[in-house]
């Protein structure tokens, strides 16, 4: 019983190719220095598959205010125009004000 129980668990917790990759894609886009600088420099790995490859760039090719240079070595080279603070999500951070509107 506790050898099925721990496959269920390592089956539940073991990440997808497609989501490691999109998640480092992610981390790399997001960082402090891509952000400041707005451009990123995403290498493939010999871990990311053919198929997980080509469907994250796809999505990015396909998403606007995105740039997209494909280098001569493999990796792809992505720009972006800061957002205009008019266009900036509004994000709350006192938990206070997410309760019930007083009228």
């Amino acid at each position: 019983m506790a050898n099925q129980a721990d496959k269920k668990e390592a089956s539940q917790t073991e990440m997808t190719g497609l989501k490691r990759l999109g998640l480092r894609v992610s981390n790399m886009i997001n960082h402090p220095v891509a952000q400041i600088q707005r451009w990123v420099t995403i290498h493939r790995l010999d871990s990311d598959g053919d198929r997980e490859w080509e469907e994250v760039i796809g999505l990015l090719a396909e998403t606007d205010g995105i740039d997209m240079e494909r280098n001569e070595d493999g990796s792809v080279t992505l720009r972006w125009e800061p957002i205009a603070d008019e266009d900036r999500p509004f994000v709350v951070k006192d938990e206070q004000l997410l309760g019930a509107a007083p009228f």
